[in-house]
């Protein structure tokens, strides 16, 4: 296949996960009252439980794809994803509901760590980030639209019928791959499962210092990111009362990501990926010391709210798939196994910093904003670790 078409379908096998994710947001209130949850931060679980599963389900999904080959596993996964909405449509209870989202995100731990794996057996280093960023940038138009898209079907539907729509995006996304994504795990590539080479090829992931440095980096800036989606719909709706309006705003905030991304792809082959992301991160330590000096004196009307949010996602969008590439650039040899520890790691230290902060909303912005620039200060310091105290460092010099 074509360049442009390479791209395009590796963002729609990663788009399944926040397709999944953010499709969710304004069916909350729907199934709390469906099934009579009263806890108002419980129905916060459909979104936590299905990250659980993600950051779980990448343990496996990358020894599996080095020993398969990636396209196996691929169909495989986005297959039961399919047969887990089905679950979901049907489920009787809000516990039935969880065990199909928690199956749900297992499945996208394999479109996301095959997708990371195809894109480096294809490309390294600079060239691989901006693969990454394109497909990021086409990626988080998701997560844009999918709030609205949401509401949309609830307006024609029960939420039921959201889990229809995710039923049907697997379908057509699992249909295209088989058709038209080829191998690209060479036979001689191929890695033992036995347990002496997995675990080694853990160990030389974890032992990595920049491997296991970015990951770390990364599940802290994700951390963030995911409390602000856990809460987003009690913020916009609870705070803001924004009504059927919060898939509006959260789509506004969103395009930061997206133009990030096409900032990215355009700037990284000439500036390398530790200058922007270590500036990103600067700057997203910045916005997080804002918002909470504004949330402690309660001045964060909506304008401001969304100018910062919109700010926030825009330097996420220049850390996270140079983080990606940073973490992967020393692990071609074992590109699945290590993007699936890489992405095991990052989402589970994501879920229980997002989950953390998200379960501390009181009605302010004040536990948000407070855990937003925790995390963001400890990113910046294993930064600081992994490069030595040097930040900035262009590739081909010597830290």
């Amino acid at each position: 296949m074509g360049f442009t078409e390479f791209v395009i379908v590796i963002a729609s096998i990663m788009a399944l996960n926040p397709l999944a994710m953010d499709i969710m947001l304004p069916a909350l209130p729907n199934i709390a009252a469906t099934f009579d949850v009263t806890s108002a931060n419980r129905p916060q679980m459909v979104l936590s439980i299905f990250l659980v599963g993600f950051g779980l389900g990448q343990f496996v999904m990358g020894p599996l794809s080095d020993r398969f080959g990636r396209r196996p596993i691929l169909i495989g996964g986005m297959v039961v994803y399919c047969i887990a909405s089905l679950l979901a449509i049907a489920a009787p209870s809000f516990e039935t509901l969880l065990l199909a989202r928690a199956l749900q995100g297992v499945c996208t731990a394999a479109t996301r760590v095959i997708a990371t794996s195809i894109v480096r057996d294809c490309y390294a280093g600079r060239r691989m980030a901006s693969v990454v960023s394109l497909a990021m940038m086409i990626f988080i138009a998701v997560p844009i639209v999918a709030p609205a898209f949401g509401q949309a079907v609830l307006l024609l539907a029960q939420w039921r019928g959201i889990f229809v729509v995710l039923m049907l995006y697997g379908i057509v996304t699992l249909i295209w791959s088989a058709l038209r994504m080829p191998e690209t795990l060479a036979p001689d590539n191929r890695r033992s499962l036995a347990a002496g080479q997995v675990l080694d090829a853990f160990r030389q992931t974890v032992t990595n210092r920049q491997t296991l440095g970015y990951a770390l980096v990364a599940g802290g800036v994700l951390g963030s990111l995911f409390a602000y989606i856990f809460i987003a719909q009690q913020v916009f709706n609870g705070i803001y009362r924004l009504g059927n309006y919060f898939p509006l705003a959260f789509a506004g905030v969103a395009v930061g990501t997206a133009i990030a991304g096409f900032v990215n792809s355009r700037l990284v082959g000439r500036l390398g990926m530790r200058v922007i992301s270590h500036a990103a991160l600067i700057g997203y330590v910045v916005i997080a010391a804002i918002m909470l000096a504004a949330a402690k004196l309660q001045m964060v009307p909506l304008p401001l709210f969304m100018v910062l949010s919109v700010l926030l996602m825009f330097a996420f969008g220049l850390m996270i798939s140079n983080f990606t590439a940073l973490a992967m650039e020393p692990q071609g040899h074992i590109a699945g196994t290590a993007a699936s520890l890489y992405g095991s790691i990052t989402t589970l230290l994501a879920i229980c910093i997002g989950a953390s902060i998200g379960q501390d909303f009181d009605g302010t912005l004040v536990p948000f904003a407070t855990g937003f620039l925790l995390c963001t200060l400890a990113s910046l310091a294993v930064v600081l670790v992994v490069e030595k105290g040097r930040l900035f460092q262009p590739h081909g010099i010597k830290v």
